[in-house]
Parts: C-alpha cells; sequence; structure tokens
C-alpha cells in the first residue's frame, strides 16, 4: 500500500474532503428541510472519510515501518550481500547515467 499511487490517492481524498467541506460551509445559510437533510448525510459522509483517511495513513506508515525494519534486518543479517548489491545498483546507474551524457 506504500506505493505512489496509493499516496497519490490519499491526497486526492484529503483534496475532495476539504472541497466537500468547503461546499457545506457556502451552503450553510440555505434554508429548507431537504437542504438542511443533505448537509447532514454530507457532513456525515465527509466525517466518515476524513476518519477512514486518518486510518489509511496510519496503515501506510505503519508498512513503511515493517518493510524499513525488515530491509534493515535483512542488511544486518547479509552484510556482504548488501554490499554487493548496492554497488552493482550503483554500478548500473553509472552506466545509465554514462550513456545519457553520450
Amino acid at each position: 500500500m506504500s506505493d505512489p499511487s496509493t499516496r497519490q490517492l490519499i491526497d486526492d481524498l484529503k483534496a475532495v474532503v476539504a472541497d466537500a467541506e468547503a461546499l457545506l460551509q457556502a451552503t450553510a445559510h440555505e434554508a429548507g428541510e431537504r437542504a438542511q437533510a443533505a448537509r447532514e448525510r454530507a457532513t456525515s459522509s465527509v466525517e466518515h472519510a476524513r476518519s477512514r483517511l486518518k486510518e489509511l495513513e496510519h496503515e501506510l506508515g505503519d508498512e513503511a515501518r515493517a518493510f524499513a525494519d525488515g530491509a534493515g534486518h535483512w542488511v544486518r543479517e547479509h552484510p556482504l550481500q548488501s554490499l554487493g548489491i548496492a554497488a552493482a545498483i550503483g554500478l548500473v546507474i553509472g552506466v545509465l547515467l554514462n550513456r545519457r551524457s553520450e
């Protein structure tokens, strides 16, 4: 769940919640039973969305921490392989950057 598209989705949902809150505030002066009922439903939906967004952000943070802990543990358990992998990645990046500059 920590991929960039998930992060973008969370950011987009935050924007939708903010827009919905602004709309609710802008229409607060509207009278009528139907308008009031619509505002109450919208307010409830916005509160639910905000709560779910907080949960998703916590889940995302927990998954990122777990991944980092797992990677750190693997590196401590396999230092030479980690060094070799890092060197290979550095070599590939160097080759690719060298090709771009030619």
